[in-house]
């Protein structure tokens, strides 16, 4: 053998040696696993609030013009709320029924009749309010003409209108 395969060899063995090391090492290692639960809370509705501005148009009475009351319906809360609905009615601050006059004149809500709810002269239609947004519009108010009825028990009367959104 010469010098070269000599040297030759040595390469092949100490290759070999290196690869059995290594290949045949054993690591250690941990193993591990995890997990990790959270919570948040979600928000509630808050009320609507409204307000109106004062009735304008002629003074009620019998058959004449409608009176219209514009208002206004917010959502104060801090997340969008849907407003599906706005009814007014001639109704006590607690909606019960309202009366005015003593038996047998009595002025009551038969007497009148509140328009519909309406947003630049449309009809409303439910629709989503902003954090701190609003919804303006108006509704209309008038006396009826009850033929045969004597309707003395309604002059000067302070009619009351109940506002309700939902």
């Amino acid at each position: 053998m010469g010098k070269t395969t000599g040297r030759k060899r040595r390469i092949i063995i100490t290759t070999t040696a290196m690869l059995a090391i290594g290949g045949g090492a054993a690591f250690a290692y941990w193993s591990a696993a995890g997990t990790h639960d959270a919570t948040t809370a979600a928000g509630t509705s808050t009320a609507f609030t409204i307000t109106n501005q004062a009735a304008t148009g002629t003074p009620l009475s019998p058959g004449a013009p409608a009176q219209t009351i514009e208002l206004t319906v917010t959502n104060p809360g801090t997340g969008v709320q849907n407003l599906k609905s706005v009814v007014v009615t001639v109704a006590n601050a607690d909606g019960s029924a309202w009366t005015a006059g003593t038996a047998p004149l009595t002025c009551t809500a038969a007497d009148f009749t509140v328009g519909g709810f309406t947003v630049n002269n449309t009809a409303f239609a439910a629709t989503d309010i902003a954090a701190s947004g609003s919804v303006t519009g108006t509704v209309t108010l008038q006396m009826n003409n009850r033929t045969g009825v004597n309707q003395d028990a309604c002059k000067n009367a302070t009619v009351p209108l109940h506002f309700a959104a939902s």
